[in-house]
């Protein structure tokens, strides 16, 4: 089983406008298309996303570059304050996903499934992309291949 975790492109900075309809600036943007390149050929069977604006629009963006055909199916487990072992239970049935969402989430995700609880989150900047993996989701015992910085 493999996961990777994309944390969204650069938004529009806070008080902009509200949280959850902050968009992608034209840096996030690139940095997402740079760091969709590093799913080409990857074998996966779904892209779950946060309902925020600019996880939507990372989602998106990752998803035509891809050309993927599925829909995107957007969650409300993947905001950014939701406790890492709530995505947890919902993963528990997949394989293969691509997970777009934000931090601290993204940090303290894939903390959770490598270590289990009470250690530090994983430090991800915009657009970084983690690929995690093990047989099946065992929290604490995925292995973390990598995390991509565009």
């Amino acid at each position: 089983m493999k996961l990777w975790v994309l944390r969204h492109g650069e938004a529009e900075p806070h008080g902009t406008r509200p949280d959850s309809e902050r968009a992608l600036t034209v840096k996030g943007r690139e940095e997402v298309l740079r760091t969709a390149a590093q799913l080409i050929g990857k074998p996966l069977t779904a892209i779950y996303s946060s309902p925020l604006l600019r996880a939507q629009e990372t989602a998106e963006i990752v998803r035509t570059a891809l050309g993927f055909v599925p829909e995107i199916r957007t969650v409300d487990w993947l905001t950014p304050d939701t406790d890492p072992d709530k995505v947890a239970e919902q993963l528990v049935s997949v394989s293969d996903v691509l997970l777009v969402s934000h931090n601290p989430l993204v940090g303290n995700l894939l903390s959770y499934l490598q270590h289990g609880a009470g250690y530090p989150p994983e430090k991800v900047s915009t657009a970084g992309l983690a690929e995690l993996e093990n047989n099946e989701l065992l929290i604490g015992s995925m292995k973390l291949n990598g995390i991509k910085h565009p």
